[in-house]
């Protein structure tokens, strides 16, 4: 990467940086990468992103936008889902892995939101957090990307990264994203839940970098000897 906006002095850059610091060079960084970070999953509402989202547990999200499609030809809105069988969700969205359980989900949880709900997708973390399939993690997406509601869904991407760059002790997703909530200003989650995605997966990857390759990481730890081992949650 080259001509990146950000704050280290060259005294900083022989040593490592304490967290206040690596919290600004990270939010420079990835303002500067990704300013306007899109939202990778194809959708056209809020029902067809929480469909989405939902679909891309263990799954890639290229993957996801490749079978979606298909999927919206069948059905793009929870009372023509509600109609839909369970064989008919599951033979298109196959490739995306557990879709006995997917297709089981969005049928039950098409049917509650038009139960329930009047076919809208309901605009609370608690009422998300009840639908079939739904869990917290689903549930912040769609709060973020869906309604703009200041949300940090953290996946084991996330995860990975933050422990890579010191920001969590790395036990679990939930306290990750506590401590990443805790570091960052509330009115740069949803945007940076997106850029930390984006930066993981071009620069800072599984197999790509090791806590000493990227640029982050390397000006966060320029003292870093051995690979950073991460805590799977």
């Amino acid at each position: 990467m080259t001509n990146q906006t950000h704050s280290i002095t060259p005294d900083q850059s022989e040593r490592n940086l304490l967290k206040a610091e690596r919290v600004t060079l990270i939010l420079e960084t990835l303002a500067t990468l990704y300013p306007n970070p899109p939202i990778p999953l194809d959708h056209r509402d809020t029902y067809t992103l929480l469909i989405a989202v939902l679909l891309s547990a263990q799954c890639t999200d290229e993957r996801v936008n490749q079978v979606t499609p298909a999927l919206w030809q069948l059905a793009d809105n929870p009372y023509s889902m509600s109609q839909q069988s369970v064989e008919d969700i599951q033979a298109i969205i196959r490739p995306c892995g557990l879709s006995p359980q997917k297709s089981k989900a969005i049928l039950k949880l098409s049917q509650i939101l038009v139960e329930r709900y009047d076919g809208e997708v309901p605009d609370t973390l608690d009422a998300l957090e009840e639908l079939p399939g739904v869990g917290h993690k689903t549930a912040s997406v769609v709060m973020s990307q869906g309604y703009g509601v200041p949300a940090f869904p953290v996946d084991t991407h996330i995860h990975r990264l933050a422990q890579r760059w010191g920001l969590t002790n790395g036990k679990n997703v939930a306290q990750t994203e506590k401590d990443l909530k805790r570091l960052f200003p509330k009115e740069r989650w949803n945007d940076l839940h997106l850029q930390i995605i984006y930066y993981g997966r071009e620069h800072c990857s599984a197999r790509g970098c090791d806590g000493r390759v990227c640029f982050i990481c390397r000006t966060c730890y320029p003292k870093r000897k051995h690979p950073k081992k991460t805590i799977k949650p």
